[in-house]
């Protein structure tokens, strides 16, 4: 295979050239073929003798729409000019069928005892390699698309689970398909009930905002029947998507109408409407448009949407019940805070503060009553749980201790351990925290307390000089745990003297305690501000002290008691004058009425209204 001189033979070189496995050309100068291995030949699809000879870019490059390129813009005659190596990926070769095969080549000058000579091309078919790049990069566009998505619907479900409002989520909802999903995006919703009016709650837009503002509102109630593929998905729950022929369609209803209005002032060349459902019902419908002619949704668009309507419905449908137990639970408890007696000159005042949310409506509760031997009650409690049958319970709790204190005159500690074994043995009512007490006292003075406490925080006594004393005795155990359990535990009786013009407070736990204070920080806050507010009337200082302190989450529920001064009321050789006033008319005697001195103010909506009877 070696010459004398070591050199290979040049039939072996020839065996080389022919066995490559990639084709192979070599010019001349002028860029005329002179050789081609049969790789070449069959890569190109031409027969070796056909290309010799011939001029390698007038034969062979195209460009892509297959037309011939100038010889200045042809990077393999380029070699030929510069001496230089080059390589490249973008060239078309001219098959012997007229088809164009995409090649990966390198060319490099050709010189014979240092003289140019022409140039060597190796190429290889570059199909495969750009099909496998060109899916990877469709892969990859793919799963940036779906990256893109699935981030959107976890902002979207991060917004639905939020704290805020229907309106304010469904407002943040529409923001965040703007302009990802569409150029406008707007949210119609049905009213509770069968009444069928619509409101359009939230219209988010990428080109006109003020224009989408102008849309917002009532609607038009749900016709009974339609042929508007829009309104039709209010009515069957099913995602429609409306083409340039759907939105060309004449309106048949008000409503349809209205929503034609959105395209009229918006724009839209196609849209998708999804309607916001659960499984037993439909609560309204969101639509989504894109502007620009020619414009659509694909399959995977129109499944993404859908499903942010039902997660949508889902949320909508839990805030109404919610909603409905928060609006039950608040009437059942406004019932039961009837007016409050007035005995003598003592001044009473009592307010109720509803949650913030309706998941936190529970047991609070006050009550003030007369018991059979005169004697002025006062009472706080709070039964366990935050719902609609924790409400329930609280009721069941405040009237069996209003039956066991009437039925006989005991001390409080005996009334306390009648109603937890009532509560045990009698009814379901979980625990309960209660503070029971009697204001004794002549008329005239001097007034005592006498009370117990199952678990509660303690009444706080606050002199005319403002100084505030938590009244610390009577401790005992929870309502609902000694009895169930057989503890044999009771609860002491407490007294404490009511000097006159002191300020007695009862109050439940969500005026001192909350997520992001203790409740010993809190008493410690509510001391301050009652000292402070000593010498308020009663209603100001129970207005003063929510003002203040702000409470939130939980309900809370406040009693106040106001002494008169030393021997104001007192008659000679008369007996005291303690009396309790009859409920009011109907609609009269619940939360923000007021009976003569002694006023019962619900705070849930206006902090300073109050009626007068």
């Amino acid at each position: 295979m070696r010459s004398r001189d070591g050199l290979l033979e040049v039939d072996f070189m020839r065996t080389v050239f022919d066995s490559l496995g990639a084709g192979v050309f070599v010019t001349d100068m002028t860029g005329r073929l002179t050789a081609c291995n049969p790789r070449a030949a069959r890569l190109l699809g031409r027969p070796r003798d056909a290309m010799l000879g011939h001029d390698l870019h007038d034969l062979l490059h195209r460009g892509r729409d297959g037309g011939t390129i100038p010889r200045s813009e042809c990077g393999l005659l380029a070699v030929l000019e510069s001496d230089r190596p080059a390589e490249g990926t973008e060239e078309l070769f001219l098959r012997g069928d007229g088809s164009l095969v995409p090649v990966i080549w390198a060319a490099t000058p050709l010189r014979h005892e240092g003289h140019p000579e022409g140039m060597v091309i190796v190429f290889h078919d570059f199909s495969l390699h750009r099909d496998a790049a060109e899916q990877t990069a469709a892969y990859l566009a793919a799963l940036e698309g779906l990256t893109a998505r699935l981030t959107m619907v976890a902002e979207v479900s991060s917004v639905l689970i939020s704290p805020s409002g229907p309106a304010e989520t469904l407002r943040k909802l529409a923001g965040l398909l703007v302009p990802d999903m569409g150029d406008w995006a707007a949210i119609d919703l049905r009213s509770p009930g069968d009444t069928g009016a619509m409101r359009r709650v939230a219209v988010r837009s990428s080109l006109a905002q003020e224009t989408a503002d102008a849309l917002m509102g009532p609607l038009p109630p749900l016709p009974e029947s339609t042929r508007s593929k829009a309104i039709q998905a209010l009515r069957n729950a099913e995602t429609v998507v409306l083409d340039a022929d759907a939105l060309a369609e004449p309106a048949d209803s008000p409503l349809a109408r209205a929503h034609r209005e959105l395209f009229d002032r918006l724009g839209g060349a196609c849209a998708v409407v999804v309607p916001l459902h659960t499984r037993r019902q439909v609560l309204g419908a969101l639509t989504v448009a894109r502007v620009p002619p020619g414009s659509s949704y694909t399959e995977a668009e129109v499944f993404v949407l859908a499903d942010i309507g039902r997660r949508a419905g889902l949320v909508l449908e839990a805030a109404e019940l919610f909603e409905q137990q928060r609006h039950m639970a608040e009437t059942m408890q406004r019932q039961l805070l009837t007016p409050l007696p007035q005995v003598d000159h003592l001044t009473m005042a009592a307010r109720y503060r509803p949650a913030e949310s309706a998941a936190e409506v529970g047991g609070d509760w006050y009550d003030s009553f007369l018991l059979s031997d005169g004697v002025l009650t006062m009472v706080i409690g709070d039964v366990v749980g935050h719902d609609l049958k924790a409400a329930a319970h609280m009721a069941e709790v405040r009237n069996m201790l209003r039956a066991l204190a009437w039925d006989r005159t005991e001390p409080p500690s005996l009334i306390m351990r009648r109603l937890d074994e009532a509560m045990t043995h009698t009814s379901d009512a979980p625990m309960a925290t209660c503070v029971f007490g009697r204001v004794e006292g002549p008329e005239g003075g001097p007034w005592q307390l006498r009370w117990v406490n199952a678990g509660h925080p303690p009444p706080l006594l606050v002199t005319p000089d403002g100084e505030a004393t938590f009244l610390d005795a009577g401790h005992g155990p929870l309502l609902g745990l000694s009895s169930a359990l057989h503890l044999g535990l009771g609860w002491p009786d407490a007294r404490a003297d009511l000097p006159p013009r002191s300020t007695l407070l009862l109050y439940t736990d969500g005026l001192v305690e909350s997520r992001d204070r203790d409740l010993e920080a809190g008493l410690e806050t509510l001391r301050g501000h009652a000292s402070a507010l000593a010498g308020r009337d009663v209603e100001e200082f129970l207005d003063e002290l929510l003002e203040r302190i702000d409470p939130s989450g939980d309900d809370v529920a406040m009693l106040v008691l106001r002494i008169p001064a030393a021997g104001v009321g007192a008659g000679a050789g008369q007996a005291p004058a303690q009396h309790a006033h009859s409920p009011a008319a109907p609609g009269r005697g619940a939360p923000g009425s007021r009976v003569e001195d002694t006023p019962v103010r619900d705070t849930s909506d206006a902090p300073d209204a109050r009626d007068h009877s």
